[in-house]
């Protein structure tokens, strides 16, 4: 099994090839993911808000993120493991951000590292690439920048040449990233209109999750969505490839019944 570079993704965006990334948070789910053959890994801080129950992103804290990052690196072979930092080391300055980066790397053994909001730090993005980390990088539309523009969060997809002055705005900022040090990109909510723009203005590969498309050289996509492992599937079909949480509920079921029936349950001696 060889084991995937940042030089393989470099090549893949040359060859015209799709990168695929998933978001996981347990040692099973990554060791699935790497057997399909997935070429990142990545541990988002979402995992508080998503997995755990927290009522909000900013609780998860840099402890929680090495133990659920040590969890990913377990279950991985031959894809690249990246990992999120939580809020605050990256606002806090350079320093903060290369301590905690090198506390994921020694700590958790990541590859690579996600770095949210960087088109707003590229100094940190410099101060990474100094220090022997490699940084991907994400930037592109969110809340804020579509209050900003004028340009509904909703449709933000679907930004159109009228946004001429945040389309150059956006490359911009890519190729600055790329100037800093990233060795790729994660463009949020691209759109098929300034997506391709910022693929061609770039020579490191630009992938996405949420708002992106076939128009960029990959995708990364949470695992969960994916298979529908969430409680939500049990009252409406999610709209991914499958609908695990409606599997995971009829076998509790069928266990809980035969636990109540008096019969032993499946997987046990004696049956």
């Amino acid at each position: 099994m060889t084991k995937i570079t940042i030089p393989d993704l470099h090549r893949k965006k040359q060859q015209g090839e799709k990168i695929f990334g998933v978001v996981a948070w347990d040692t099973h789910m990554a060791a699935i993911a790497d057997r399909v053959g997935v070429d990142i890994v990545s541990v988002g801080d979402t995992v508080g808000k998503n997995l755990w129950g927290h009522d909000t992103m900013f609780e998860i804290t840099m402890d929680e993120m090495v133990i659920v990052t040590r969890a990913v690196r377990r279950g991985v072979k031959r894809a690249l493991v990246s990992a999120d930092f939580p809020y605050g080391p990256l606002q806090e300055g350079v320093d903060s951000a290369v301590r905690a980066a090198i506390r994921l790397v020694k700590e958790a053994g990541i590859d690579l590292l996600k770095l949210d909001g960087a088109a707003d730090y590229p100094e940190v993005v410099e101060a990474l690439t100094r220090a022997g980390i490699p940084v991907w990088a994400q930037f592109g539309l969110t809340p804020q920048t579509a209050l900003a523009s004028g340009i509904p969060y909703e449709n933000q997809a679907g930004a159109t040449e009228a946004a001429a002055g945040m389309q150059e705005r956006l490359i911009a900022e890519a190729k600055a990233m790329e100037a800093a040090g990233a060795v790729l990109l994660d463009f949020t909510n691209s759109g098929p209109v300034i997506g391709p723009k910022v693929v061609e203005a770039v020579s490191i590969p630009v992938i996405g999750g949420f708002g992106g498309g076939p128009w960029l050289d990959g995708r990364v996509r949470l695992a969960q969505a994916v298979v529908g492992y969430n409680i939500a599937a049990l009252d409406k079909e999610p709209s991914g490839y499958a609908n695990v949480a409606r599997v995971i509920h009829d076998a509790l079921s069928e266990c809980a019944e035969d636990v109540r029936s008096g019969r032993q349950i499946k997987g046990q001696p004696g049956r």
